[in-house]
């Protein structure tokens, strides 16, 4: 099932954040896809703020490769961009993390294309030149 959002302000993401959040029960990986300052860290941080209930500030894990939210529920924010070889993110346990029934929430998947479910939600967000985002939700088949 694909859900579309169009013309997004960097504050409407509240709302995307909120369906994305929605799906949580059926789903637990997230793949973020779109260019650097499409505002995938700003989506990431809206969605761990509304399943966290919290005001927390959310950064991207550029340099740590992942931050750990924990609250009601347990939420891995995974920043591939970094990843040169598959090999470093095994060694970081990336596999283990993905597999473990919490909330994954990945800018960059396809630096870790290999080691991802098959069944996971990918997040489009494309940019506009009037500051606004088209976002695009991919959900998967159910069985």
């Amino acid at each position: 099932m694909k859900k579309e959002f169009r013309n997004i302000t960097l504050t409407d993401m509240t709302a995307v954040a909120g369906y994305l959040a929605g799906q949580t029960g059926e789903h637990s990986v997230f793949a973020f896809v779109g260019p650097m300052g499409a505002g995938k860290t700003t989506l990431i941080g809206e969605m761990v703020r509304n399943l966290l209930n919290t005001d927390m500030e959310v950064t991207s894990p550029t340099f740590a490769l992942v931050n750990v939210y924990e609250g009601s529920k347990t939420i891995y924010h995974f920043d591939c961009y970094r990843i040169e070889k598959p090999e470093e993110a095994l060694n970081a346990g990336i596999e283990e993390m993905l597999y473990s029934g919490a909330v994954c929430l990945i800018e960059w998947p396809e630096k870790i294309k290999d080691f991802l479910p098959d069944k996971l939600v990918t997040v489009h967000i494309s940019a506009k030149e009037d500051s606004n985002r088209n976002i695009t939700i991919n959900l998967p088949d159910h069985d």
